[in-house]
């Protein structure tokens, strides 16, 4: 069956941004409909709201030089229960990642944010919020020879590196039939190419991409270019908490503190602490 078209995957990542998408200038994700009006939570009865996380997911959740339980999956977690006001309910505690599901089931914890992938085999176990972040694959480029959209026609023939057997390869071949694929099995390789000139661009994961862009050695040397491209049948619909598949209502809950968070501004300013080089 043919996958829909890359215009709509690109017209989909768009929408949810706050503005149009411009690489060089930090963009905020938007999942959430201001005008949308969720109903408020009655949780007089809730005793506490434990989130379960873990330590090895940085920059979402790891402990920091002095040991201390960090990243954007903790800080939202704080900002949950202070939007639903029962900050004096919420704890946040971190177990390996095979843990996780056990330590829920057996009531040890309310909720999961660590990244568990929102699939219909999880859906038949967890009720899960809805998304507040997506990865979108992003293209990067030097700087002096960036391509700006529409790239379709623009790519074509031209060399662009990609990391071998991933769904980022098999998105680049089905959306952008006309480029030369050319696949590393080691991103230091990949990057080292285009940094000496002998790919046009990279495509992969926009958050990796992103650390790379920021990082020392990519020397400021290049950019984002294009997109971003959000593609579910490719990428997966994005991170989501999971909690009881007998516990909608938590879920719902979840959804109005986020939807208010969204409006607020909170998340970006959480999203532009972990990523100030955004990948959106």
């Amino acid at each position: 069956m043919k996958l829909r078209s890359l215009s709509v995957v690109v017209l989909c990542a768009l929408a949810a941004l706050a503005g149009p998408a411009r690489a060089e200038q930090p963009q905020v994700p938007v999942f959430w409909d201001a005008k949308e009006r969720l109903p408020k939570p009655d949780l007089h009865t809730l005793t506490r709201l434990r989130f379960l996380t873990t330590t090895d997911f940085p920059p979402l959740n790891f402990l920091d030089a002095s040991g201390r339980l960090s990243g954007l999956h903790i800080d939202l977690a704080r900002a949950i229960c202070a939007e639903l006001d029962i900050a004096d309910k919420c704890q946040i505690q971190a177990l390996p990642w095979g843990e996780l599901d056990g330590a829920l089931q057996k009531g040890e914890g309310e909720a999961i944010i660590a990244g568990i992938a929102v699939t219909e085999e999880a859906r038949a176990k967890y009720a899960f919020s809805r998304p507040y972040l997506q990865f979108p694959a992003r293209f990067i480029m030097p700087k002096a020879s960036v391509l700006a959209e529409p790239l379709y026609s623009k790519l074509k023939d031209k060399q662009i590196g990609v990391m071998a057997g991933t769904a980022h390869e098999r998105m680049l071949r089905d959306y952008f039939p006309d480029v030369e694929v050319k696949t590393y099995t080691k991103q230091e390789a990949m990057f080292d190419d285009l940094k000496a000139g002998k790919i046009t661009g990279a495509f992969g994961d926009g958050m990796r991409l992103g650390f790379w862009l920021a990082g020392s050695e990519a020397a400021d040397c290049c950019r984002f270019a294009g997109g971003p491209y959000l593609a579910p049948e490719y990428l997966g619909s994005g991170l989501a908490i999971a909690v009881k598949a007998d516990n909608p209502a938590l879920a719902n809950a979840l959804n109005y503190a986020l939807h208010a968070i969204s409006v607020k501004g909170t998340f970006a300013e959480l999203y532009l602490r972990y990523f100030p080089v955004s990948f959106y």
